[in-house]
């Protein structure tokens, strides 16, 4: 995308990427310092070449994801009181997403991706994962379906 692409157009690729298995494409958005970190089994991928030889031998292949959403916010600039334009800093390099990914033995996770930003390419995510489940008997009565979306 070059250097001429928004964060906000390089997270939408970058994901949407992920989504198509384009591997090749999805390093080329990955800073050449990429690392993803999965607290929930304390381990972290180190370069895009470790992350896809992961992907590529998954036991019965590579996950379907549906993305959900993503939410960020473009970089913001502004004149100081001297008359010189300056940088909002950190509000446009950090972003989130959340997607579905159903895995090849049937099961379905939510999943979470904290996306932080630099050089204009994807530098660190964190991501996490969860089965969803229903609502307990003891609180249906105090809440109500949140329209999910399917996947």
């Amino acid at each position: 995308m070059g250097n001429s692409a928004t964060n906000e157009e390089v997270v939408r690729r970058y994901l949407e990427t992920s989504a198509a298995k384009d591997f090749d494409t999805l390093g080329s958005l990955r800073h050449p310092d990429w690392q993803s970190l999965w607290p929930q089994s304390g381990e972290r991928v180190v370069g895009h070449a470790h992350w896809a030889e992961i992907a590529q031998n998954y036991p019965g292949g590579v996950p379907e994801v549906n993305i959900g959403r993503l939410v960020g916010s473009e970089d913001r600039w502004f004149v100081t009181p001297g008359n010189t334009v300056a940088r909002a800093a950190g509000t446009g390099d950090f972003w989130w997403g959340e997607w579905r990914m159903r895995y090849p033995d049937g099961k379905t996770y939510l999943c979470v991706a904290l996306l932080e930003l630099r050089d204009g390419l994807i530098w660190r995510e964190t991501v996490y994962w969860a089965e969803p489940f229903d609502p307990p008997d003891w609180r249906r009565q105090l809440v109500e379906p949140a329209n999910q979306p399917t996947g």
